[in-house]
C-alpha cells in the first residue's frame, strides 16, 4: 500500500511538471505579447516600442525559453527577484510570477482568493452527496416502480439544462423575484471574521450547487446500486437472514460507491480549481472570478498560475481517490 501510495505521488508530480512546461510553453508562444500588458500598465497605455523592448528584456523575453523555463521552476522552489522596469520586486517561493495589473507575487493574492474557492467548494460537494446518495439508493431500491421513473426523469431533465443558466434563474427568484430572507445576502465573508455572514453568504451558491449537482450523483448512485443489489453476495446475505437495513447499507452500497467516489474526486478537484460561474454569479471572489478577470485583462501570470493549480488540484484528487478504493471495495487491490 505504501509503495503504491508513493508510487501515485511520483506520477502525479511529473504530470505537473509535463503540465507546468505545457502552461508556461502557451504563454510564452501565445498570440499576445507577454511584456505588453505590463508595459501598458506601467505606462498608462502609453507603450511605445523602446519601452516595450525595455520590458522584453528585463523580464527574459529575448532569452531562450529553456532559460527562462529554468529560472520560474527555481523561483518556484526558492523564489527570486523580477525586475519590473527600473524597480526589482522580490518574489517569494512559491514564486509564480507577478501579476502585471497590482505588480504583486501571484501565489499572495491566490492565497487571499483560496479560502473562498475552499468554502464554496466543500460545501457544493457535501450537497452533493447529501442529496444525491440518499436519493440514488432510495430509488434504485424502487426499481421500475412510478416514483422510481419520475425521479430519474424529472432529474435527467433537470441535469440538462446549463448549469450557468440554472444557477442564474436560481439566484434571480430566490433573491429578487422572490426574495427569500435567508436568501437575500450573497458574497463571501471570511469565517475568522464572522461565522454567521459567512454561512449566509455562501448558502445560496451551496443549495445551487447541491441540488444541480444531485441530479448527476442521483442518477450515479441508482445505477451502481441497482448492479450492486443484482450481485450474488448480495443475494447470499439475503438469503442468510440478514437485516435488509444491512444488507442495503453495509454491502451493496460499499461496493456501489466506488465509481461514484471516482466521480466525486475528479468533481471536487474541479470545485476547488474555481467555480467560474458559481463566483460570478453570487458574487464570490475566489480563483475562478479572478481567473476569468486575468483572462479579460490579459494579466498572463494569473492565467497560467489558476491553470496549473487546476491541474494540480484534479491529479491530486484522482491519487486520493485511488487510495480511498481499497477503503471501499476489498475486491480492489492496489499494487
Amino acid at each position: 500500500m505504501f509503495a503504491y501510495v508513493v508510487k501515485r505521488v511520483l506520477s502525479g508530480i511529473a504530470v505537473v511538471i509535463l503540465v507546468s512546461m505545457s502552461v508556461f510553453a502557451l504563454f510564452w508562444y501565445g498570440p499576445s505579447e507577454p511584456a505588453r500588458p505590463i508595459c501598458n500598465n506601467q505606462t498608462g497605455n502609453r507603450c511605445s516600442a523602446e519601452k516595450l523592448e525595455m520590458f522584453k528584456e528585463n523580464l527574459g523575453y529575448n532569452n531562450p525559453v529553456y532559460v527562462e523555463y529554468g529560472k520560474w521552476a527555481k523561483g518556484v522552489l526558492v523564489g527570486r527577484e523580477i525586475q519590473f522596469g527600473s524597480i526589482p520586486i522580490e518574489c517569494p517561493a512559491p514564486c509564480l510570477g507577478l501579476s502585471f495589473r497590482t505588480n504583486q507575487p501571484v501565489f499572495e493574492e491566490m492565497k487571499q482568493r483560496l479560502p473562498a474557492t475552499i468554502s464554496v467548494a466543500i460545501g457544493g460537494a457535501f450537497l452533493y452527496l447529501a442529496f444525491g446518495i440518499p436519493i440514488g439508493v432510495a430509488a434504485a431500491q424502487r426499481r421500475g416502480t412510478v416514483a422510481d421513473k419520475a425521479l430519474v426523469s424529472s432529474f435527467l431533465f433537470l441535469s440538462s439544462i446549463p448549469y450557468y443558466l440554472f444557477a442564474l434563474l436560481f439566484w434571480l427568484y430566490m433573491t429578487v423575484i422572490w426574495q427569500v430572507p435567508i436568501f437575500s445576502d450573497t458574497g463571501y465573508t471570511p469565517f475568522t471574521e464572522n461565522p454567521y455572514k459567512w454561512f449566509t453568504g455562501l448558502f445560496l451558491a451551496w443549495v445551487a450547487l447541491g441540488i444541480f449537482g444531485a441530479t448527476s450523483y442521483t442518477r450515479y448512485s441508482r445505477g451502481s446500486m441497482v448492479e450492486a443489489l443484482s450481485e450474488d453476495y448480495i443475494r447470499t446475505a439475503r438469503s442468510k437472514g440478514l437485516a435488509k437495513r444491512t444488507v442495503v447499507y453495509k454491502h451493496a452500497l460499499r461496493a456501489a460507491m466506488v465509481p461514484v467516489v471516482t466521480i466525486f474526486g475528479l468533481d471536487l478537484g474541479i470545485l476547488l480549481s474555481g467555480t467560474i460561474f458559481t463566483e460570478r454569479i453570487f458574487d464570490i471572489h475566489g480563483i475562478g472570478w479572478w481567473g476569468v478577470e486575468a483572462v479579460g485583462i490579459k494579466d498572463l501570470n494569473v492565467v497560467a498560475a489558476t491553470t496549473l493549480f487546476g491541474a494540480i488540484m484534479i491529479i491530486a484528487s484522482n491519487i486520493i481517490v485511488d487510495v480511498i478504493y481499497s477503503v471501499l471495495d476489498p475486491r480492489v487491490r492496489l499494487s
